[in-house]
């Protein structure tokens, strides 16, 4: 007696009617559209299973020339999406030949808006942790803090393209100054260098150049920077400000013979207060400001001198370091005003600094190098946003520089009218 093949029970047709109607009822009860419970999950669950069904019958119907299949039943999957997270009846085959697309074997999350939340989120600098208790609260999604991992990571290569995009050929002012940050590397925290590259276009827009991570600041890792911004299509700089670390001055000079370096005053004067006993810094300072204050380079040598015969038998150390950085702690006596402003000190990449430490400072250590720069750039481009207009008086300033500098700015002034 031939025995009659099992027919699996059909699925019964999604009842769109019932469903609005209980979707309006619910909304009413004040139920979330969202999460488990939401009242759009079940629409979502019924158009992904009707298109796994739909892939699987194309796919059985590919496979009846060259081989016997047919359905085997379905599996079941806890399914997270940006609507939040619920079981997903997946249907099989029974040769196991069938390689779903719109949700993969073994794949348990599926959403492009919560990727881009998750970022967003580690953007602000919210720990891992957090984000997924944040997921839990809000969308009752439960993913691990591997899963939030593989998600920013999403973002290296755009960082990857950011860090090695085409830079303008001139460069007005740059600033250049480092900062350091704690990361875990083979399981003992190490302290980081991120060197950062702050410029201003010829049209007065302010610019991250970039971002560089090394073991520790140095002047040798500084000339790679700098030969790195050279091929990027950095041919000229106009001047930089930096501080006083050894060597630096001569590595950008190594790769822009023609910039001038302006050390920021700032860093000397705090400097020279460290080796000043805390009794005397009051009437010291008094006496340092007529230096770095006087209205032009010859009357700052005057005061210098004045200054050396007064305390430079009690700080020779302090006085003979403001001698030997004399040239490049005074250049910025050689421009107008507008200018003098700009360069004298580091301030505005310290106050850049400042901006992105109101991010990571919550951060004891960072788990990967990786894990810091991708804080670091999603919080970059966050502030970058903001800049949005060139410095005070910009015209005025850019017009001086055409004169003092003519040759190198004739063909890159570009004035937006």
């Amino acid at each position: 007696m031939e025995m009659k093949k099992k027919i699996p029970p059909k699925e019964p047709d999604f009842d769109y009617q019932a469903f609005k109607q209980r979707a309006l009822e619910d909304l009413k009860k004040g139920k979330p559209l969202t999460g488990k419970e939401g009242v759009l999950t079940p629409l979502i669950k019924q158009f992904l299973e009707t298109a796994l069904e739909g892939e699987l019958d194309y796919h059985l119907d590919q496979e009846k020339e060259d081989a016997v299949n047919r359905r085997n039943g379905h599996g079941k999957k806890q399914l997270k999406t940006d609507l939040g997270s619920f079981e997903l009846l997946t249907p099989r085959d029974r040769n196991s030949t069938f390689e779903p697309e719109i949700v993969k074997k073994r794949q348990t999350y599926l959403g492009e808006a919560l990727d881009q939340k998750i970022i967003s989120l580690y953007g602000l600098g919210m720990s891992y942790n957090d984000i997924c208790d944040h997921l839990q609260e809000l969308y009752g999604i439960e993913v691990s803090p591997g899963l939030l991992s593989s998600i920013t990571d999403k973002i290296l290569p755009q960082i990857k393209e950011w860090q090695s995009r085409p830079l303008d050929s001139m460069y007005p002012f740059v600033w250049l100054d480092a900062m350091f940050f704690k990361v875990k590397q083979d399981g003992i925290v190490q302290l980081k260098s991120v060197y950062t590259i702050l410029g201003l276009t010829v049209d007065g827009m302010k610019e991250v150049l970039g971002i560089y991570v090394s073991e520790s600041e140095g002047a040798n890792f500084w000339l790679q920077v700098l030969s790195d911004l050279n091929a990027r299509g950095v041919k000229d700089i106009l001047i930089a400000s930096i501080d006083n670390l050894k060597g630096f001055a001569d590595a950008i000079n190594s790769i822009f013979p023609k910039t001038e370096v302006q050390l920021c005053l700032v860093h000397q004067v705090r400097n020279s207060l460290k080796y000043v006993a805390s009794k005397d810094q009051k009437e010291f300072m008094k006496d340092l400001k007529t230096v770095y204050r006087a209205a032009n380079k010859n009357l700052a040598e005057k005061r210098l001198t004045d200054l050396d015969e007064k305390w430079g038998k009690k700080y020779p150390l302090v006085i003979k370091s403001w001698k030997a950085n004399w040239e490049r702690l005074t250049n910025f006596f050689k421009y107008p005003e507008p200018i003098r402003k700009i360069i004298y000190t580091t301030n505005p990449i310290e106050g850049f600094h400042r901006q992105i430490r109101k991010v990571t400072k919550t951060k004891g250590a960072f788990t990967s190098e990786n894990a810091l720069v991708k804080l670091l750039f999603l919080t970059i481009q966050r502030i970058i946003e903001k800049w949005t207009m060139p410095p005070h008086n910009w015209a005025i300033t850019i017009t001086q520089l055409k004169i003092l500098f003519e040759n190198r700015l004739e063909l890159d002034l570009k004035l937006k009218p």
